[in-house]
């Protein structure tokens, strides 16, 4: 969705001047500094500041700032450090005990992305749009939102469709977890690093990335043969889905008609744009992926086996 440009508050001064939010972002406001405000409007103005409500005052760090890099790799530390933490404590406890994590990473990832929605949808409100815009443009959509729903699936369900959803959560969650945050050049360059919507994406982006490594230390994630076509249906479905929606709404979903400033921006180059073969050539990649991540841990199964039997 487009950024637009709050109109100057008096509140402002106040939300940048000498705040954390100031300082991170690298920007300084001294048009305000002449202007008068009381302190509750001065709160509000942080609130609204923070959540983007009417759109943000601060300028975008940019993508690949120092800013955008300190911030996403101390998520992806953290992910990596708690994952190994937690995945060998409970390696060898019981399927209750291991669940329980899968059980709370499902119900953060998924509450943190309906306050989201709900944010957005006051966000369209206010800046005149329809309510609903928060909903159509944020659908699990990208190949990182699926975890909204395979995390789920992996954690509450039962039989080969939990196996399926933890085979799927451990081929594209670490995957989803670094493009949406490293390589998320296109949040970056639109919103401050410190406010609600970057934030937020960190988070969620990060518990996907946390789930995907957990599930393979613990053993949740076996990567069987037999659930290779199930996570190829899961793939392709969504990415029928997001084509489709993507021509009713003249958007974006899983990348499938533009780089949109993205490391996928090298595939759209390289088949100059074209509407019918980059696409396809996204899929491809996709199910490449695919291929080599089963190719791996077959290998590392492997050398396992034959370590057991010497």
């Amino acid at each position: 969705m487009t950024v637009k440009p709050l109109p100057l508050r008096a509140t402002a001064s106040f939300v940048l001047k000498g705040s954390p939010l100031a300082f991170f972002d690298g920007v300084c406001y001294t048009r305000f500094n002449d202007v008068h405000f009381h302190e509750e409007e001065s709160n509000m103005g942080i609130i609204k500041e923070y959540f983007g409500i009417g759109g943000y005052i601060r300028e975008p760090s940019g993508a690949y700032s120092w800013q955008h890099l300190t911030f996403v790799g101390s998520l992806l530390v953290a992910m990596v450090a708690l994952a190994v933490w937690l995945g060998l404590r409970n390696k060898k406890r019981d399927f209750g005990t291991q669940n329980r994590v899968m059980i709370r990473s499902a119900l953060l990832i998924d509450g943190l992305e309906l306050i989201k929605i709900g944010i957005a949808c006051y966000n369209s409100h206010v800046s005149g749009d329809p309510w609903y815009d928060g909903i159509l443009y944020n659908l699990p959509l990208f190949l990182c939102s699926i975890m909204l729903i395979a995390i789920p699936l992996a954690a509450f369900t039962k039989g080969r469709l939990r196996e399926v959803g933890a085979d799927f959560v451990a081929l594209f969650g670490i995957l989803g977890a670094v493009a949406g945050t490293v390589g998320a050049a296109q949040n970056y360059s639109a919103y401050p690093v410190l406010g609600f919507d970057n934030m937020v994406s960190g988070f969620t982006h990060s518990i996907s990335g946390f789930t995907s490594l957990y599930v393979m230390i613990v053993g949740l994630a076996r990567l069987k043969k037999q659930n290779v076509l199930p996570c190829l249906a899961l793939l392709f479905g969504f990415c029928g889905v997001a084509y489709g929606v993507n021509h009713l709404l003249d958007y974006n979903y899983m990348f499938l008609m533009a780089g949109d400033g993205t490391p996928y921006d090298i595939a759209y180059n390289l088949v100059g744009g074209s509407p019918l073969w980059y696409p396809v050539l996204v899929v491809a990649l996709f199910v490449a992926y695919m291929a080599i991540f089963y190719a791996v841990a077959h290998l590392i199964r492997s050398k396992k086996k034959e370590k057991i039997t010497v």
